[in-house]
């Protein structure tokens, strides 16, 4: 017993000796008491990573007739941040939307929801916010949504039927609309047509560069100039958009030709992205169009100038889809899902989103792995009708499997090298029908943890 007792009397000894060493560093190393922070609008955190996958520069986008932007600080998460942002449309404007179908939609898209169906000469006023996305907020967000409206109106001439926001940010917290409305002075005193870039960058939350594009198309001798931004990073998965986009054109179209072309282009586009399958409560893509330019007005969206007009437009929103794929949190592959032969289009979407929303699959591509074997799993959960003996898998040019079984000249070498590249296609062949969809995600990095473990700070 003497012996045992020495022995954990002489353990003890060290201990103390241990801690009272680690506790020297620590002091040696600790940084001086810092003020303590304004928690109402603490500063502005470390700027993330740009993605590796970002677009070489931001866009030239054209000035757009009849539509003017600004963008400010108003501190409504953090000091010394671009966070809200006005576009102010022309009279003669017409403007449609399509929002989030999320069960759990924000006081922002429920108000647009209701006035986006209504038609106005006085032109129109969209208001963004960043930092704050005043959902789940009851009462308060809905009344914060109704003082913006009104103060914003006031200043523009507007009624508050003409007046559109959204916010973007932290789900559950009250957004402190006075700061907002303290700032649309200054908003409204710098509106300017080339400001577009500026709203691009007060709109973005976790991500990681500005997000802009532009088109410009031929009509009956008129040239029509289109030009949009959009924000989004994470909590993107299709349905209706999962980011906010705003896009802006000088066509001549009535408001029921630009819904029912907007509303077939998003499913092209918006709905057909996704980044970690979480569907935001605040989302929703707006489309302004002042009527500036020199054409008979659109009407049909089936006539040969709706079609070319679908068509640029279509090509900027899913210029934009892509860029926020590409800024997904963490990325650093750029994946097309590509599925065929599908017994329907519906089909063939099932098992396009099963792949690119499976983690397994995702992290298998963030590790250079070309394992196929994920892929197929991926098909068989899917819901889809499918058959193992019929089922042909690609990387890229690379055919990995076909009839249920390994592909013949597979080889594992040659595909580890395809995977180490930015832009990666999956594409599989049902071998059932007709049926094709094309989803574009991204690879699932341990980043993605890092950022929305923190989200809040």
């Amino acid at each position: 017993m003497g012996a045992k007792k020495k022995l954990r009397k002489r353990v003890k000894s060290l201990k103390a000796q241990l801690e009272s060493v680690i506790k020297v560093k620590v002091r040696d190393v600790a940084a001086p008491a810092a003020a303590t922070p304004d928690m109402s609008a603490p500063a502005v955190p470390a700027a993330p990573l740009v993605s590796a996958l970002a677009p070489a520069s931001f866009p030239d986008l054209p000035v757009i007739a009849g539509v003017s932007f600004a963008a400010a600080a108003a501190g409504v998460r953090y000091q010394g941040r671009m966070d809200v942002t006005l576009a102010h449309l022309a009279p003669g404007s017409v403007l449609a939307g399509v929002f989030t179908r999320s069960a759990t939609r924000a006081a922002s898209v429920l108000d647009a929801q209701a006035k986006i169906g209504g038609d106005g000469t006085e032109g129109a006023a969209i208001l963004v916010n960043s930092g704050n996305a005043n959902a789940f907020t009851g009462g308060a967000g809905a009344e914060s949504v109704r003082q913006i409206c009104a103060a914003l109106g006031d200043r523009l001439g507007l009624p508050p039927a003409r007046v559109f926001t959204a916010s973007t940010g932290v789900i559950g917290e009250a957004l402190p609309h006075e700061r907002i409305t303290a700032v649309l002075d200054d908003l409204a005193a710098n509106l300017a047509g080339d400001a577009l870039p500026d709203a691009a960058r007060a709109i973005m939350t976790t991500d990681t560069f500005p997000k802009g594009a532009c088109a410009t198309v031929e009509i009956e001798g008129a040239s029509v100039q289109i030009a949009g931004i959009a924000k989004g990073s994470g909590m993107i998965a299709p349905d209706m958009a999962t980011m906010l986009s705003y896009i802006f054109t000088d066509a001549k179209i009535s408001r029921a030709a630009l819904q029912a072309i907007l509303s077939r282009q998003t499913e092209r586009s918006f709905n057909s992205i996704t980044v970690d399958s979480d569907t935001s409560t605040s989302d929703m893509v707006l489309v302004g169009a002042t009527g500036r330019a020199e054409m008979e007005p659109i009407t049909d969206p089936a006539s040969d100038a709706g079609m070319r007009f679908a068509k640029a437009l279509g090509a900027v929103m899913r210029d934009l889809a892509h860029q926020i794929v590409r800024d997904g949190e963490g990325a650093t592959k750029f994946i097309e899902v590509s599925v065929s032969g599908a017994r329907s289009d519906a089909d063939a979407r099932k098992v396009a989103l099963a792949i690119a929303n499976s983690p397994l699959v995702k992290t298998a591509v963030a590790g250079e792995d070309p394992n196929w074997g994920r892929v197929v799993m991926a098909v068989g959960k899917s819901g889809a009708e499918a058959d193992r003996d019929r089922l042909s898998i690609r990387f890229g040019p690379h055919l990995v499997a076909e009839a249920g079984q390994v592909a013949a000249d597979y080889d594992e070498a040659t595909c580890a090298t395809y995977m180490k590249g930015q832009e990666l296609v999956i594409a599989v062949d049902l071998h059932l029908g007709v049926g094709t969809a094309t989803i574009w995600t991204c690879d699932l990095t341990h980043r993605y943890i890092d950022i929305n473990a923190d989200y809040r700070s």
